[in-house]
């Protein structure tokens, strides 16, 4: 008889306890803890997905703020402006200031705008009249043109505070003063402003020195000549400046002094000064006395001849300094004028003026630093070429005098 197969196998035993089947109420607790699992996994997904974002976000803010955004202004603008274009300012670095003032929309959109204008690498530093809210390109455009720089200030070798006038021609040179205010207008939407002369003067005469930027080794001579603005003669620098159209008589006046105080220390004014035992506000009288005395072929033997007579305690007598307080211009002076007692008059008091009677050049500044080898006490121009003869001998003197007299030299037509 054939055997079932399987009959004989043992049946399979138990290890452990034995199982139970899950009650209703565990099951239960289980699908809780199974959905709060899956919800806390959900919080901790949505919570990194806003850092995330939030990372984003700052990020584009950060760089937003610092180069700006693609966005860009249209139309003709709302108001005229003055910005400053620093030494130095980068194209960023300008693209921020007109994005400051509200000429562009943002930094971006300037510095794209200039990489296809050429022109706005050759951009000098000083004023711009601009307009709000225009085009990058127009405001690109505007920078590289010409007209729209304001407050550019050329002050010529030997130029006075004050306007002079010719006793002969009666044409009138425009002093320092003059030049800052013109350089000083602007007109916005339709309204000029000026820096008028009489504030400029009276900045001068009463303002503090140290509010005026007055260097230390100017400090006494300006100190002694209280109340008159010619106490600065001398310490604005000829030269090309930038003026500020917004600024006040006082503000501009110190920026002129601060610029031409960092131009002389460079040139080695102070330096030289003390080589020669002298003080830097000295050398730069002297040097008014030379542009205003002498050809530039002849300013290195005018100084040795200031020099020489200030040695030997000789008077100047020059005319250079009684017309510079009558602010007028002449070969020769009359009696009268050279009679009159006035900080100035060389004529009438020994030694240097009390101030520089002009503001001095480079060429004439230098003659002051290095004067010609010489033992001249006299000199004078003979003829309208301006050929001026030197010596020391008096007697020979008075012969080159006359000889200018019938050149028409020293006649004073009054």
């Amino acid at each position: 008889m054939a055997e079932k197969w399987g009959a004989d196998k043992a049946e399979p035993e138990a290890i452990g306890p034995p199982r139970r089947g899950m009650s209703k109420a565990e099951r239960a607790r289980r699908a809780r803890s199974d959905r709060k699992r899956r919800a806390t996994r959900g919080l901790s997904l949505a919570a990194l997905i806003m850092v995330v974002i939030g990372a984003v976000f700052l990020g584009s803010k950060l760089w937003h703020g610092m180069s700006g955004t693609t966005g860009d202004y249209a139309g003709d603008g709302v108001a005229d402006v003055v910005i400053q274009v620093h030494d130095g300012d980068s194209t960023t670095a300008i693209a921020k200031t007109l994005q400051d003032q509200k000429v562009v929309a943002t930094v971006k959109a300037f510095v794209e705008a200039a990489h296809e204008n050429a022109a706005i690498s050759a951009i000098q530093p000083g004023f711009y009249k601009l307009r709000t809210e225009i085009p990058a390109a127009n405001a690109v455009a505007r920078l590289a043109d010409p007209e729209s720089r304001v407050g550019k200030l050329t002050i010529p070798e030997g130029r006075q505070l004050d306007d002079i006038a010719d006793v002969k021609t009666k044409a009138v040179t425009q002093g320092i003063f003059a030049l800052i205010s013109q350089a000083s207008c602007v007109e916005l939407d339709g309204t000029q402003r000026c820096v008028p002369v009489d504030q400029l003067r009276a900045a001068a005469q009463s303002a503090p020195a140290a509010a005026l930027a007055v260097p230390e080794w100017a400090a006494a001579p300006v100190a002694a000549m209280p109340n008159d603005h010619r106490r600065l003669e001398g310490l604005i620098a000829p030269g090309t400046w930038n003026v500020d159209p917004a600024g006040s008589a006082q503000e501009i006046l110190s920026t002129l002094i601060g610029g031409s105080t960092t131009l002389y220390t460079q040139s080695g004014l102070l330096d030289t000064a003390a080589a020669m035992q002298m003080s830097p506000y000295q050398i730069l009288t002297v040097g008014s006395l030379v542009q205003r005395e002498a050809k530039p072929q002849d300013f290195d033997k005018v100084a040795r001849v200031i020099y020489n007579r200030l040695a030997e305690h000789r008077k100047l007598e020059f005319d250079s300094t009684v017309n510079y307080p009558l602010d007028r211009q002449e070969v020769a002076t009359t009696d009268d004028d050279r009679a009159k007692i006035t900080p100035w008059n060389t004529y009438m008091s020994e030694g240097l003026p009390q101030t520089p009677i002009c503001s001095p050049g480079t060429e004439a500044l230098a003659a002051a630093e290095h004067p010609a080898a010489g033992d001249w006490l006299y000199f004078v121009t003979i003829d309208l070429q301006g050929t001026t003869l030197f010596t020391r001998d008096y007697d020979q003197h008075l012969a080159n005098i006359e000889l200018a007299q019938n050149n028409g030299v020293l006649d004073s037509a009054r």
